[in-house]
């Protein structure tokens, strides 16, 4: 592997230094052979390689909208060395079979490191609980979750949580009331819902279920991890639980820290997702939340579709977006440019907490001598028109498609190796 030496980069809270990659690992620079490649990063931040808690792969079962080689190309391309591939693929990752061959594809086809996430129930049904303990001995699973169902069942979700204490996982709930959200759910409950004729998604089928949820991470002392947090008053009960040391962490995704409902008013199936985009306030509180802590993570819910599924009305179409490749950008955009957060900020949300939450030993950390080489190259000025056609992912639900936006990634190394370079 060819050594790598970047000079004058911005490292966040260290001042400006030299970074020499070589073996997979940070070397000392004064140690740079004289063939070295050189990456003059005068006016770049380096920042530890992000990572990603809630990546829909779709690999096995929808190879035609993602595959792990796909799906890690666009982390790459987003600043990100590590992503969590969710449980909902065909067959789901409820055994220790199913986790281990998607582990192994992110060993033969990765661009940055694949951890499975279980599933909590077997095929996601809600009824009985799916290999939670074989499937962290085979493949190091450390998150379960049923993402795109929710747990509904209180003592199954109790039992989950008793069950991965003793190894010290987490349960990572989709919060969605079905009978205050059912399937059909597909717009904010609100003046545009009723204006649209949309079936309503209110906020409290997302913060009741929260509430419910850290009740039984308190009971059982064991972690709950919330997925894609959309709504002002989950933010309450996430500030109820934390300031009761709850152990309970949180993540939001970027389309909900700058999207909003305005966006179905013309009933463009782009902007379903679940759950729903929430009002200009939702927004304004979610943003507050991920600077003060009480949100914890950015996860991009990267959930790419096939055109043909996404080409509906808006009621019918199948509900994400894609998400890895813009993440930072809206970060940027969202919280860099108001001052909410600084990059110091941004490398824990995206970077450090995330790989605490998710147990990732090799991710997260800081550029140091002797630490895996996982960075991201940022140019903090750099903006571009999004071209939904030139994503690496298969498929092209991209939100931001034709939207001026933060493009910061300039390259990115996991484990020394170049994955993406601008």
């Amino acid at each position: 592997m060819n050594e790598v030496l970047i000079t004058g980069a911005d490292l966040v809270g260290q001042g400006r230094a030299d970074l020499l990659i070589a073996g997979g690992v940070l070397a000392d620079p004064a140690d740079a052979g004289r063939d070295v490649e050189r990456i003059d990063a005068d006016g770049l931040i380096a920042l530890p390689g992000l990572v990603d808690l809630h990546t829909h792969l779709r690999q096995p079962g929808r190879e035609d909208t993602e595959t792990v080689a796909s799906g890690t190309a666009a982390a790459a391309r987003g600043g990100f060395t590590a992503v969590l591939a969710m449980a909902n693929t065909d067959p789901v990752t409820d055994t220790a079979e199913a986790a281990e061959h998607v582990a192994e594809l992110g060993r033969r086809d990765g661009l940055a490191e694949v951890m499975p996430v279980g599933a909590v129930s077997k095929g996601l049904l809600g009824a009985e609980l799916a290999e939670l303990g074989l499937m962290a001995r085979a493949a190091g699973v450390r998150v379960f979750s049923d993402d795109g169902r929710c747990v509904t069942d209180a003592r199954l979700m109790r039992r989950a949580l008793e069950y991965v204490r003793a190894f010290g996982a987490c349960v990572a709930q989709h919060a969605q009331d079905p009978r205050l959200a059912g399937p059909d759910a597909c717009c904010h409950e609100g003046d545009i819902s009723g204006r649209l004729g949309l079936p309503g998604w209110p906020s409290a089928a997302e913060s009741t279920i929260v509430a419910r949820d850290v009740q039984l991470a308190a009971l059982t002392r064991s972690r709950l991890h919330i997925c894609h947090v959309s709504s002002a008053e989950t933010v309450e009960v996430l500030r109820w639980a934390k300031a009761r040391e709850v152990n309970v962490t949180a993540e939001v995704a970027p389309h909900h820290l700058l999207l909003t409902t305005d966006e179905v008013l013309d009933y463009d199936p782009m902007y379903k997702v679940n759950p729903p985009l929430r009002p200009a306030e939702d927004v304004a509180e979610l943003r507050l939340a991920l600077a003060d802590g009480t949100i914890d993570a950015v996860a991009t819910d990267h959930a790419p579709h096939a055109r043909h599924d996404k080409e509906h009305a808006f009621a019918e179409a199948a509900s994400g977006m894609l998400g890895l490749e813009t993440a930072l950008g809206v970060v940027i955009e969202t919280m860099i440019s108001s001052g909410a957060l600084d990059w110091i900020g941004v490398a824990t949300r995206m970077s450090i907490t995330p790989a605490h939450i998710a147990r990732l030993a090799g991710q997260g950390r800081r550029l140091a001598v002797g630490e895996p080489a996982n960075l991201v190259l940022v140019d903090p000025a750099s903006r571009a028109t999004i071209d939904s056609g030139a994503s690496a992912s298969l498929s092209r639900n991209n939100p931001w498609h034709g939207r001026d936006l933060p493009d910061p990634v300039v390259a990115t190394f996991w484990q020394g190796r170049p994955t993406f370079r601008r």
